[in-house]
């Protein structure tokens, strides 16, 4: 008979305790970050993971691990993406500090990736069982946060625990329900790891059932419909994977009914008292599919037949459909498709994003043929780490979870550690697989510290450039003349656009502020700057222009914008009529408004 667990693999090279502590530290802390600072609800949590990458890359010189620089599918589609971003400043006016936010971090998942693909492969299952302690720490603390925020919603205060803006629903300290679901399908992943290398033995045979339950009961309570989608992969995984053991796949083939399970749980509390909300009951009850969604999906396919080479540019989606004419578009403010492979096509175009998503999946595919081929506790490890990279692979498919570090860093590195090669001693005079002329630069061990070091202190340079943005939103006591601050956040490296906003919207109207306004929507549009934009194109005698965004305006139906245009309802002479109730005599592209 099998046993229930495997016996914990022999032939590995020991995780020392400061890389173990650095790999949970990052994965666990940064999702349960509640603190932060106006106006950005997840920065700090996001600078918290690339810091925290950062440190486990210093731990590999006191782990003694010296990762080889190896070439492959993975690294060249993200080589590709860390020139996107430049490529989009000089093509499409992408200001630059968006352009090194977005390359800083995909530089470190580039990083991230080729640190767990170099990894000798006896060092890699105590890297990724540390992983896997990270994300299940993270995934059971956060169960806490979800308790309090549905069930004693008045003892969250903001700072450890987030509040919930959405009643009857766990939102975690990531401020965001699919985020907390998509963590929580990390950590079910780890618990069967570990559970599978018999770490959980001590607690007792029903610990993975336990936590699979416990976990399967705070998806429900996000209401998260990706999240239960991520639970039905997970009952796919215990029917096909017959490389687990026996425990392990009766306990994955369980969760369909701890779903159920967990549903009736809440909806009996919900309905056995007074003002109980039952946030899973009403997210459903509007379907498996968000009309709004589906919406943006179609207005990005519209925007790609526009421009099917050569897409948008990287950033500028936003922009881009914001300025381009949608009568049926969805009414909120959306920054990004939802959807990964559209949103890589539409603003890179169809034969760049073909060729990045072309490599992701063989990569991915790679990576799943060699867990195939791998046998005993090495196949669990592998295969382990493709479903992480599968289960936020299915969330991007309907949300953008790897726009944030803190999904992005651990996908990299799980993707890194499923890509490794096999064991075995390398020829003398054989070469490692190198990535061109880097690999005349030596091991890559010998550069992640500094690497790492570098990573950390930028994210403290970060933090320190943020407090110019603070500043004008949350001001202290005794501040600077709001239009000072402006300036001051007008000259931040990394947070210039933000500040844009704030002169495009506070500062009156003039050229001034019309510059701002065209910086800042290469960031994000909202009501209240497509108002004041058409307020400084008017001031500055641009009329055709500040129509057309005014045009814009109303498709959005906006509140603040109906109230705006409202004036166009007074019962006055056509003269006399504000400039934003003449209609548009022109029709602008998108590129003609930056």
């Amino acid at each position: 008979m099998r046993n229930l667990t495997h016996p914990p693999i022999t032939s590995i090279t020991p995780i020392t305790p400061i890389a173990r502590l650095a790999v949970i530290a990052a994965c666990a802390v940064p999702p349960l970050l509640a603190y932060n600072l106006t106006p950005s609800a997840t920065l700090f949590n996001q600078l918290a993971s690339f810091a925290g990458w950062g440190l486990v890359l210093m731990a590999l010189a006191a782990a003694a691990a010296r990762p080889q620089w190896r070439g492959g599918a993975a690294v060249w589609a993200v080589l590709i993406l860390l020139v996107a971003p430049w490529v989009s400043v000089g093509w499409a006016g992408l200001p630059a500090s968006l352009a090194l936010s977005s390359s800083g971090l995909i530089g470190a998942a580039l990083v991230v990736l080729l640190t767990g693909q170099g990894l000798d492969a006896s060092a890699r299952p105590g890297w990724f069982e540390a992983l896997c302690w990270g994300l299940l720490a993270a995934g059971l603390l956060s169960l806490a946060v979800s308790l309090v925020q549905v069930f004693m919603p008045g003892w969250t205060d903001g700072m450890v625990i987030a509040h919930s803006g959405i009643p009857g629903r766990a939102v975690g300290n990531m401020r965001q329900p699919n985020h907390l679901a998509s963590l929580l399908m990390w950590a079910c992943v780890a618990a069967v790891f570990l559970a599978d290398r018999g770490h959980l033995a001590a607690v007792g045979r029903a610990a993975l059932p336990v936590l699979l339950f416990a976990l399967v009961f705070a998806v429900v309570l996000s209401a998260s419909r990706t999240g239960m989608l991520g639970v039905l992969l997970l009952a796919v995984w215990g029917v096909l994977d017959r490389k687990l053991a026996r425990a392990s796949r009766w306990a994955l083939l369980a969760t369909p009914l701890m779903l159920g399970l967990s549903w009736a749980l809440i909806a009996w509390w919900a309905g056995s008292g007074d003002g109980h909300a039952f946030g899973a009951g009403s997210r459903l009850a509007e379907g498996a599919g968000s009309p709004s969604r589906l919406a943006i999906l179609a207005n990005a396919w519209a925007l790609l037949m526009q421009n099917p080479l050569t897409g948008v540019g990287w950033g500028e989606f936003n922009l881009a459909w914001s300025m381009t004419p949608f009568p049926a578009r969805p009414i909120a403010f959306f920054d990004h498709t939802h959807n990964l492979a559209m949103q890589l096509a539409v603003e890179l175009g169809l034969p760049v994003s073909a060729a990045v998503l072309g490599l992701l999946c063989w990569a991915l595919w790679r990576a799943f043929r060699t867990s195939m081929a791998e046998t005993g506790e090495a196949a669990v490890m592998r295969r382990c780490a493709v479903l992480l990279v599968l289960m936020i692979g299915l969330h991007s498919l309907l949300e953008y979870p790897l726009w944030y570090a803190y999904f992005l860093l651990p996908t990299a590195f799980a993707l890194g550690l499923a890509l490794g090669a096999g064991p075995g001693p390398r020829r003398a005079g054989q070469a490692v697989p190198a990535i061109g002329a880097i690999g005349a630069i030596g091991a890559m061990g010998a550069w992640l510290p500094g690497i790492g070091a570098l990573m950390v202190a930028v994210s403290a340079y970060a933090v320190w450039d943020y407090q110019k943005l603070v500043a004008i939103y949350a001001p202290p006591a005794q501040a600077a003349p709001l239009a000072q601050r402006i300036a001051e956040g007008q000259r931040s490296l990394l947070f210039a656009p933000q500040a844009d906003y704030a002169a495009a919207t506070s500062l009156g109207s003039d050229e001034a502020a019309l510059d701002a306004a065209r910086r800042t929507a290469h960031n994000l549009i909202d009501a209240r700057l497509l108002i004041a934009w058409a307020k400084s194109l008017h001031a500055t005698g641009d009329d055709e222009r500040a129509r057309h965004v005014v045009a814009r305006l109303r498709e959005f139906r906006s509140t603040a914008g109906d109230e705006w245009l409202a004036e166009c309802e007074l019962p006055l002479k056509a003269s006399e009529l504000p400039f934003q109730c003449g209609p548009a005599t022109r029709a602008f592209g998108w590129r003609e408004m930056r």
